[in-house]
C-alpha cells in the first residue's frame, strides 16, 4: 500500500518475468562457483596402491583455478545454457508463484503479518511444482558440469545442451530426463522454502528495527540470510542429488544416502559447505536485489 492510498499490483506474467530475469542474472554471476561445487561434491576418495591420493580439487577457489587452468575459463560456465533454461522455468515458477500461493494459503481477507508456517508451506509447494517441470534442464546442467578434462582423442559425451537432451533421450529414453526427480523435488522444495520464507521473515524483522527501510541494504542482508538458511538445511539433499545425477551407480535416493554415509562418513553431506554458501549466499543476494528492482518495472498502481 502506498501513502496516497493506492495499492501496487503485479500480474502473474510480470511476477514470472521478473523472477526469471533475476534468477538468470544471478545464475550468470555465480555459475563458476556452482561448477566448482559440483566437481567437489562428485570427487570421490582416490586410492593409489592402497594409499589415499591427494584430491585433484581442493577448496572452492582452488577448484575454480584448477578448472580454469586445465580446461580454460569458459569451462567454468559449462552448463550455462541448461542453467538459464532451468532458471527461466524453475526460477520463474518457484519465485513468481510464491506470493500468490502464500496469499491463497492465508485467504483474501487476511490482515497483519503472515505466519512463518504459511510462508514455509508456500515455499515447499512452489519449489516442488517448479522443479517437477524443470528437472530435465537440471540433469543436463549437472551432466555438462561434471565432465572434466578428457584424455587426447577421447570424444566428449555431449557437444552442448541441445545435443545432451537428444543424446540422453536416444540412449536412455525420455524418462531418463527425470532421473533424480525424487531427491530434486525434495531438495528444491526444502531449499525454496528456506530461501523464500527466510528472506520474507528476515526482511520483515529488519523493517521493524528503527532506522531500517525497504532499500538495497535491507534486500542485501535478507538475501545473505536466506542463502545461509538454505545451505544449512539443503546441503545433505544437495550432495545426494549431485551424486545421483552425476553417477548412475546408485539404485535409489536411500541407496546413495547409505553408501555416502558408509564410504565417506556423515561430514560428506556437508562437503562443499563453504562453496555452497559462497554460491547460494551470493546467488540469493544478487537474485533478491535484482528481483526487488525488476519488480518495480512490472508494478502497476491500483487506486483503492
Amino acid at each position: 500500500m502506498r501513502d496516497d492510498g493506492s495499492k501496487v499490483e503485479i500480474s502473474f506474467a510480470g511476477r514470472f518475468a521478473s523472477s526469471a530475469i533475476a534468477a538468470c542474472f544471478a545464475e550468470v554471476c555465480t555459475l563458476p562457483l556452482d561448477t566448482a561445487k559440483v566437481r567437489l561434491q562428485l570427487q570421490k576418495k582416490a586410492v593409489v596402491e592402497d594409499t589415499l591420493a591427494l584430491p585433484k580439487y581442493r577448496g572452492l577457489l582452488g577448484t575454480v583455478a584448477t578448472v580454469a587452468r586445465e580446461e580454460g575459463l569458459a569451462a567454468l560456465w559449462k552448463g550455462i545454457v541448461p542453467g538459464l533454461h532451468r532458471q527461466c522455468i524453475n526460477g520463474g515458477l518457484r519465485i513468481g508463484l510464491y506470493d500468490p500461493v502464500k496469499n491463497f494459503y492465508v485467504g483474501d481477507n487476511f490482515v497483519g503479518d503472515i505466519p512463518l508456517t504459511k510462508k514455509i508451506l508456500a515455499g515447499l509447494t512452489t519449489g516442488a511444482l517448479a522443479i517437477a517441470v524443470a528437472n530435465p534442464t537440471d540433469l543436463v546442467k549437472v551432466r555438462l558440469q561434471a565432465e572434466g578434462k578428457l584424455a587426447p582423442g577421447v570424444p566428449r559425451r555431449y557437444s552442448g545442451a541441445l545435443s545432451a537432451y537428444s543424446t540422453i533421450v536416444k540412449q536412455e529414453g525420455v524418462g531418463a530426463l527425470w532421473t533424480g526427480v525424487g531427491p530434486n523435488i525434495a531438495r528444491n522444495a526444502i531449499i525454496n522454502a528456506a530461501e523464500l520464507a527466510s528472506y520474507d521473515q528476515v526482511k520483515e524483522t529488519i523493517l521493524k528495527i528503527p532506522g531500517f527501510s525497504d532499500n538495497v541494504f535491507t534486500h542485501l542482508l535478507s538475501g545473505l540470510g536466506a542463502g545461509f538458511f538454505a545451505v544449512c538445511i539443503g546441503s545433505p539433499v544437495d550432495v545426494v542429488k549431485s551424486r545421483m545425477m552425476g553417477d548412475s551407480a546408485y539404485k535409489s535416493t536411500l541407496d546413495c544416502f547409505v553408501k555416502t554415509m558408509k564410504n565417506d562418513g556423515p561430514l560428506a553431506f556437508y562437503k562443499g559447505f563453504i562453496p555452497n554458501f559462497a554460491r547460494l549466499g551470493s546467488w540469493n543476494a544478487i537474485m533478491f536485489l535484482t528481483l526487488e528492482q525488476v519488480k518495480k518495472l512490472f508494478a502497476k498502481d491500483v487506486h483503492a
